[in-house]
């Protein structure tokens, strides 16, 4: 039989009657026990068929408060007579009552939990600790007033809610008498019994089951890709439906121990936990390329952006176990995803493709490196931390290009993605030396790096690299565009006088229209196939050579058209008027191969000993 009382030293007992005020407190202990029987045998199942079939928590409290308060004066009468020792008979009568009674609460307490099980679903108990503060102002549920407000408000509260939170308040009502009378190891057993077989079943639906080491390393990736997906899904709703429900739950049910409290959420979730946050590790040994970095972060961030929910849930030391695992967990896959860093940048360099890109195109390599590096921006909140601590090892200072902004060096992320995209500027240069035409080297130097720019631009790339990033590496695209201008036209701007107003010779005017149709439709032909897949970089760069040429030439045309018409007729060499040159600059760098077509011009191209075939790109 249990000791539910405090005994003091034994005194000696005077032979003379108890003081009247003695005499009192016994009589009103008495009459306690007498009360508590009366409501205790009258809900024994072992005496009444009728207790036996009804539940003692009903719609009407008043009876089930009676035999809570019944239970209570009933210890305070077992403390009185255990320290006065005497009048044994009354306290073995107590410790039999209280035992009945326990056993009553026992049963009310598993019905309970039992019948409300849809009602304290995970999901409808996680909604609601979310967005309601009923429990978190005052717990106090024995206040009646309180309790009308809060539980019977039906404009407010709806009928699931409703009986969800008489539940609640019921559990908790037996709790804190089973804790009281110090029956509370029954009490949570029961609780610890009821709901864990929960969670362990709302995990096993969400395809949670315990990893095995072996089993994940030998999986196939597509089959281990589905795995980690499903366990995206799975950890979410874990955390913030199944724990924060049982730890909201056990927080209000056992409200009156701070320790039990801890050691009723531990029991329920420990397992389950230790099971969930155990595969994240053994997923990211298994071999990867690196373009599997994307799902591997995404179980970086999944667990990132959980944790202060779930350190604020496992914070008591019996659930220190699960804290450990998840940050060992985190370590491992930023090891994991430092690791496919390092094979990318690899990847990058090894690159031996020594096919030209036709016109001086994009190169696919600069298509897959931005594409990778832009869907790295995008987890732009959890990597700084990931390489935070892993310096570049560099044998030369890096140029003054490579940051962004000024503060930029204080940026792991920045400085990490803007090596990548020196490691691959650095392998188109080498890409570049295989055209052996310079002009075009040029056009694909400005095309890859206005891909780059571009990507940038769009991309949350943006906001890791900054501004100055990319106004420096967009200088640098108009210097390849220069360069192209320059080398790709340069026979045709040789070919006019210097000073196209100054008055020459006849036969020297001729000769230099000559010069001029010869290195036009050369540089025209040669170009045909050429491209510049940026529309914005091939009007920049057709305005810019218009503009150029067109001064030049329109200049040099009006100042020698007339007179040589009049003096040599068909034989003037005068072959294209200045539109005419904006004509024919327009069908260029679109890589079709197809230049030329109609155009305004004074004599007939088919004069011209260069006839070009196609008609006009439209647009």
């Amino acid at each position: 039989m249990r000791n539910h009382f405090f005994k003091s030293p034994a005194r000696s007992t005077p032979s003379h009657s108890p003081p009247p005020s003695h005499g009192l407190c016994q009589s009103l202990m008495e009459e306690n026990i007498d009360v508590a029987e009366t409501l205790i045998t009258k809900w024994d199942c072992t005496a009444s068929s009728y207790a036996d079939i009804t539940p003692l928590f009903q719609d009407d409290r008043y009876e089930a408060n009676q035999y809570l308060k019944a239970v209570k004066d009933l210890q305070t009468a077992m403390q009185y007579f255990g320290s006065e020792r005497m009048n044994s008979h009354h306290l073995v009568r107590a410790q039999n009552l209280m035992q009945t009674a326990m056993k009553r609460l026992q049963r009310e307490f598993h019905r309970i939990l039992a019948e409300n099980r849809a009602h304290l679903d995970p999901e409808s108990i996680s909604n609601r600790s979310s967005r309601d503060s009923v429990f978190t102002g005052n717990s106090d549920l024995e206040d009646e007033s309180e309790d009308d407000l809060r539980f019977a408000n039906e404009n407010n509260v709806s009928e699931e809610e409703r009986i969800s939170r008489s539940a609640i308040k019921d559990l908790k009502s037996i709790a804190e008498g089973m804790i009281s009378a110090g029956y509370g190891k029954e009490c949570v057993k029961i609780y610890i019994v009821g709901r864990k077989s929960i969670v362990e079943e709302g995990l096993y639906n969400l395809g949670v089951a315990k990893p095995n080491y072996h089993h994940v390393h030998r999986m196939e990736w597509e089959v281990l890709e589905v795995k980690i997906k499903n366990w995206l899904n799975a950890v979410k709703i874990a955390v913030k439906t199944f724990f924060e429900a049982e730890k909201f739950l056990s927080d209000q049910v056992f409200s009156s121990s701070a320790s039990i409290r801890e050691s009723v959420f531990s029991e329920i979730t420990k397992e389950s936990a230790l099971t969930l946050f155990s595969f994240p590790e053994m997923a990211v040994k298994s071999k990867k390329t690196p373009e599997k970095i994307f799902l591997i972060l995404d179980l970086y961030e999944a667990i990132f952006d959980l944790w202060p929910e779930i350190e604020s849930m496992f914070i008591y030391e019996s659930t220190a176990s699960i804290r450990s695992l998840i940050d060992h967990s985190l370590t491992k896959i930023a090891e994991s995803i430092r690791s496919m860093l390092i094979d990318f940048e690899s990847h990058i360099q090894k690159d031996s493709s020594k096919t030209p890109v036709p016109g001086g195109g994009v190169h696919p390599l600069t298509r897959y490196v931005m594409n990778y590096i832009a869907f790295l921006s995008d987890y732009s909140g959890i990597l700084p931390g990931i390489v935070a601590d892993w310096p570049l090892l560099l044998h030369s200072p890096l140029p003054e290009s490579f940051f962004g902004g000024n503060d930029s060096e204080e940026n792991p992320l920045t400085i990490r993605m803007a090596w990548l995209i020196l490691v691959l500027l650095s392998k188109l240069d080498s890409k570049a030396e295989i055209y052996h035409d310079a002009p075009l080297s040029y056009i694909f130097l400005a095309n890859n790096l206005e891909y780059i720019v571009v990507k940038v631009r769009t991309s949350n790339l943006r906001f890791v690299l900054g501004d100055e990033w990319i106004e420096s590496h967009e200088t640098k695209v108009r210097q390849y565009a220069s360069s192209y201008q320059r080398m790709g036209w340069s026979r045709v701007f040789l070919s006019l006088p210097e000073n196209p107003m100054a008055e020459i010779s006849p036969e020297r005017a001729r000769k230099h229209f000559h010069d001029f149709n010869i290195a036009f439709e050369e540089a025209y032909r040669h170009q045909a196939s050429w491209i510049v897949t940026d529309s914005k970089l091939r009007e920049h760069i057709k305005i810019s050579l218009g503009k150029k040429l067109g001064t030049l030439y329109g200049e040099f045309y009006i100042s020698n058209r007339s007179r040589l018409e009049n003096l040599y007729g068909s034989e003037s060499e005068v072959r294209f008027a200045p539109d005419d040159l904006g004509n024919y600059l327009s069908d260029l760098l679109h890589g079709d191969g197809n230049s030329g077509g109609s155009v305004s011009s004074s004599s007939s191209l088919s004069s011209s000993p260069y006839h070009f075939h196609g008609g006009r790109r439209s647009g």
